[in-house]
């Protein structure tokens, strides 16, 4: 386990276990939680060399199809191939830790996920790249967290989302590409032309301002207690209908940032 603090934040990283955030307390609140024990179902963590869904776990690329391990609870291939890996330590401090993971042979070309988590003054900054090694091939990345509805104190968690518009999902769960506009919650949904930030607020304890440079973000909040905010760089099955190729020497990047207030007094 890594151990990064600064100020009265503090964060724990597994690189054993998808080089997930198991925890982030601030200011004496645990504010990452989950629904279970499955991989996917706690902590925060990173989806590379996709991120959410690829449809029947079929990627087509080059001209070619390729067959991506599925989910054991549907047909799909969900949330990437690292987040069930051990990550390699390259550097740490007592604020700071990089890691990295490459790519295995579930994924049809060579490559290498590289991650950052920094604390700052009352925030947590989180960077990480998708790099080809060899060949080009398409990729999208995000993050998964769980954010425990109820802390130690204070009222329930209220969230703030603004979005141009959200994906609509088709009988398979999965985004058609139609746009159409922003129904009220509980959701499993895609919104798209966000505008940062999300805000998670819980009243009497702590706000948690999200900022993410990706157009996509993916909501979940049908579970009693923890929901996802998970920004990113395309919508589920990306790599099939909106695909962005990474190249050597031309990663993916994205940055996000969780900014955090505590109200005077607590």
């Amino acid at each position: 386990m890594l151990q990064l603090a600064h100020g009265d934040a503090e964060v724990v990283i597994d690189p054993a276990d998808g080089g997930r955030l198991n925890s982030l307390v601030v200011a004496g609140h645990e504010l990452l939680g989950g629904v279970g024990p499955v991989v996917t179902d706690h902590g925060s963590f990173l989806m590379a060399p996709w991120a959410g869904r690829i449809r029947d776990g079929l990627l087509r690329a080059g001209g070619a199809e390729h067959r991506l391990p599925t989910d054991r609870t549907h047909p799909h291939a969900g949330h990437g191939l690292v987040l069930d890996r051990a990550w390699q330590v390259l550097d740490r401090s007592g604020t700071s830790a990089r890691l990295a993971c490459d790519l295995d042979g579930r994924w049809p070309w060579r490559g290498r996920v590289t991650a950052e988590v920094r604390l700052e003054d009352d925030a947590l900054v989180q960077w990480a790249e998708v790099a080809a090694l060899d060949e080009p091939f398409p990729a999208t990345l995000g993050w998964h967290p769980w954010f425990r509805r109820h802390l130690s104190s204070g009222g329930p968690l209220a969230l703030r989302l603004e979005a141009a518009a959200m994906l609509r999902r088709d009988a398979a769960g999965i985004p058609d590409g139609q746009r159409v506009p922003v129904r009220p919650g509980p959701w499993d949904d895609c919104f798209v032309g966000v505008r940062w930030p999300v805000v998670l607020r819980w009243p009497g304890a702590l706000e948690l301002a999200i900022e993410a440079g990706t157009d996509a973000v993916v909501v979940y909040d049908e579970r009693e207690a923890a929901l996802c905010v998970e920004p990113q760089t395309g919508p589920p099955d990306g790599p099939n209908t909106a695909p962005r190729l990474v190249s050597p020497g031309e990663p993916l990047q994205a940055t996000m940032r969780w900014a955090w207030q505590v109200p005077a007094g607590q």
